[in-house]
């Protein structure tokens, strides 16, 4: 049986009625996931599919989205999670890329425009009620075996399927185990989609260590009446987000330690991690534990960690993003900065958690993917800085470094900066581009702390270049600062740069 499979039927066999997922007053035990799992993995394997075909599984954040997702690894087959609040044309791409065995479809949606066999929502329903729950777990997903494929947002084309091991995740379920101290006693925040492997960090580890996931799902985040309800009555104790769904909730009358005492756990991945959100954090939440965290989809959820404390907010202005796990390697290819004296560069990671590559996409695959001394390295595309004792610092993607009047830009750094500001609730620095596609300008549009709303927008220009200019050359200060109410976020709770850029530069 499959490792992961055989940790969750464990923990199911031993309390079965314990509740392992939680939607507002919707409940489901270890004992149902276990039982209509099965039933998926018997009904799965009796259409005898091309072995180890990869399957779509497509919904939102439902409890049936987890039992199918185990009651395909138990027939051997990955799944592919695609949110159903994507754009239609999403799932041809995906499609035509993976060459699924099948679609099972948890949503109203009928019909997708592909050639794909599909299991409807009315024919999943009567496969859980049913009494068919055999199958051969011989055949489950072995341990180098692909258990799920995420597939990137594909903004610039065709998306990628990063392809994940039963090996991949039980790594990076072993570290976060000791790192996060994971027990039965967690009942996590699940908010991210389960297309976002940010949703990994409450679903395995949380699963196989006997946690109830409480979802707060697409439809209640985007009523803010619903979602203060949901997390201000919530009884969850551990918190997993980006930092930008996180400061989206801290408008919440009562979200604070006073009013919420049991949350005291909070892990951030996903996107950088401001010192001015941590501040609040701990100011609200005094007794919590705060930790950062990074890592791309290709390194398996998470590959760094670090607590933050108010030591941490002391000596850092920029917080760091952590240590490495102990069983990986890097390199960081780059040079010296002259300003701190650390190595600076693009980092390079390899261990048990880096992906065999993208499915189906050999030439993608060889440009991120590169072997070095007998090892698989994979390129994440961000810029670090090490510390001597290891600690890492994030300075931002090389695909959001800029090059105006012949100075090198960091748009992330600028964003640091501004977000050190008092006035300065949130920020996205972007280029605006001239017609010769070079960068004319840095644009900032600025999110204010509510008490500077108000206030008069070319006093507060002035003020907030001023600030800049102590602490920064001036060709880093944005030639335009752009007040705005909110800034554009992505399906997965993050800061969309990209779809800024495309708005600024219609």
């Amino acid at each position: 049986m499959n490792k992961i499979i055989e940790k969750i039927t464990t923990v199911a066999l031993q309390n079965p009625d314990k509740v392992c997922y939680k939607n507002g007053s919707e409940t489901h035990t270890y004992q149902e996931l276990m039982q209509q799992s099965d039933r998926v993995a018997s009904f799965i394997q009796d259409k005898f599919l091309p072995a180890k075909s990869p399957l779509i599984i497509y919904g939102g954040q439902q409890f049936e989205m987890l039992v199918m997702f185990l009651g395909s690894i138990k027939a051997g087959h990955a799944y592919i999670p695609v949110d159903d609040g994507s754009d239609p044309q999403r799932i041809i791409q995906i499609n035509s890329v993976a060459k699924p065995s099948l679609i099972l479809n948890w949503s109203d949606t009928t019909d997708f425009g592909v050639d794909t066999p599909q299991v409807t929502k009315a024919e999943i329903s009567n496969v859980l009620a049913s009494d068919n729950n055999i199958y051969d777990s011989n055949r489950s997903v072995g341990p180098d075996d692909n258990f799920y494929i995420i597939f990137t947002s594909g903004t610039t084309g065709t998306p990628k399927g990063v392809q994940i091991s039963t090996n991949n995740i039980l790594d990076f379920v072993q570290w976060a185990e000791k790192e996060f101290n994971y027990s039965d006693k967690m009942n996590m925040l699940l908010q991210a989609p389960f297309s976002f492997d940010l949703s990994v960090f409450d679903i395995y580890p949380g699963l196989m260590n006997g946690a109830t996931l409480n979802v707060v799902d697409k439809d209640t985040t985007k009523n803010f009446g619903k979602l203060q309800e949901a997390i201000i009555e919530s009884d969850f104790n551990t918190w997993v987000s980006t930092p930008s769904f996180f400061e989206m909730c801290l408008l919440f009358r009562g979200f604070d330690e006073e009013h919420m005492p049991q949350l005291n756990k909070f892990i951030f991945c996903g996107e950088e991690l401001t010192h001015a959100t941590a501040k609040k954090l701990l100011k609200k939440f005094p007794s919590a534990e705060l930790y950062n965290t990074y890592g791309p989809t290709e390194n398996t959820v998470a590959i760094t960690s670090i607590k933050i404390d108010q030591d941490a907010l002391e000596k850092f202005d920029r917080l760091p993003i952590g240590y490495l796990k102990p069983n990986m390697d890097h390199q960081i290819i780059g040079a010296i900065d002259e300003k701190t004296g650390l190595m600076t560069g693009e980092l390079l990671v390899s261990g048990p958690d880096v992906s065999k590559g993208y499915l189906n996409n050999p030439v993608q695959t060889e440009k991120a993917f590169e072997e070095v001394d007998g090892k698989m390295f994979y390129h994440t595309g961000d810029m670090v800085s090490e510390a001597d004792d290891g600690l890492l610092f994030y300075h931002g993607r090389t695909d959001f470094q800029i090059k105006m009047h012949g100075y090198r830009i960091e748009l992330e750094e600028v964003d640091s900066m501004l977000g050190n500001l008092r006035q300065v609730k949130q920020s996205c620095t972007v280029p605006l581009y001239n017609n010769k596609k070079q960068v004319s300008k840095m644009i900032a549009c600025i999110v204010l702390e509510d008490e500077f709303k108000d206030n008069d927008a070319n006093d507060l220009n002035s003020d907030i270049k001023d600030s800049l200019r102590e602490t920064t050359m001036e060709y880093m200060i944005p030639n335009v600062l752009k007040f705005v109410e909110q800034l554009p976020i992505s399906k997965n709770g993050k800061i969309d740069r990209k779809t800024l850029i495309g708005q600024i530069n219609e």
